[in-house]
């Protein structure tokens, strides 16, 4: 059996859903992944850069605060981690936010996508809703946004760093998904304005990506209070079709490089 593409236009372009034999769905926008998530199964996750984030926060959100806790998305899709929080942070609530209207509105109709307060879909630009943010209103920012294979270059400065973390909580986390080439350029650029902004900062990664062997996902953590990766999340990471590694602030400031401004 063959995987079914069904397309749908967009205001960015053309989205393509492919269901997959197995009963899973992959959404593409313009051509590049976006998404995949399994109807009726929220905690699974295919993409391993979402699992490394869902681990992260697994281990280092407390446990007694998961139940009341914030979460924003910046870039939606099929909102695979806001589904995954919904089910596994039982009474947790997570907005979405998504700069494409009809992408939000597909989402809706063609993903079990938990109804809104548990999931709210926010149409608009995500540099310009995290800065109408109000301090300390939110627990986790999630950073996914592309715009083709690139994160929009006003989503990777200085300014935006210090706009996301005035909205966090003192024990919340800045987490972005920063795709990155050979060269690891971005993830540089990216981890320096962390730096400047945020007192830890830490990545997570498979080997070959850390050391800059091709263009592939780094996850990149900013936080208010030491970052340490802890057993529970070395043995999580390392599970998985991809193993990971996780890298703290030592190796953050030996990596970094000028970073971007606006």
């Amino acid at each position: 059996m063959v995987a079914k593409s069904e397309f749908h236009e967009i205001d960015t372009g053309v989205a393509e859903v492919l269901h997959e034999p197995d009963g899973s769905m992959v959404l593409l926008v313009n051509g590049v992944p976006s998404s995949h998530i399994v109807p009726g199964d929220p905690e699974r996750l295919d993409f391993e850069y979402m699992r490394w984030i869902a681990d992260f926060l697994d281990t280092h959100y407390p446990d007694e605060a998961k139940s009341k806790s914030r979460i924003t998305h910046l870039g939606g899709g099929a909102c695979t981690l806001a589904r995954y929080f919904a089910s596994k942070w039982k009474g947790s609530r997570s907005t979405v936010v998504e700069i494409d209207s009809d992408l939000a509105v597909l989402a809706r109709e063609l993903f079990d996508i938990p109804r809104a307060p548990t999931v709210k879909i926010r149409v608009g630009d995500a540099r310009e809703v995290t800065a109408s943010f109000k301090p300390a209103t939110r627990d986790v920012i999630i950073r996914d946004v592309f715009s083709s294979a690139t994160t929009p270059r006003n989503l990777t400065t200085v300014e935006f760093y210090a706009a996301a973390r005035s909205s966090l909580s003192e024990r919340g986390f800045y987490i972005a998904n920063c795709g990155s080439h050979a060269n690891l350029k971005e993830a540089k650029e990216e981890i320096a304005g962390m730096l400047e902004v945020f007192p830890h900062v830490a990545a997570i990664a498979d080997p070959p990506m850390f050391k800059g062997r091709r263009y592939g996902n780094i996850v990149l953590i900013g936080a208010n209070r030491p970052i340490e990766a802890g057993d529970v999340l070395t043995r999580e990471l390392l599970k998985g079709g991809v193993p990971a590694q996780f890298k703290g602030e030592t190796w953050a400031r030996r990596f970094a490089t000028t970073p971007r401004r606006d």
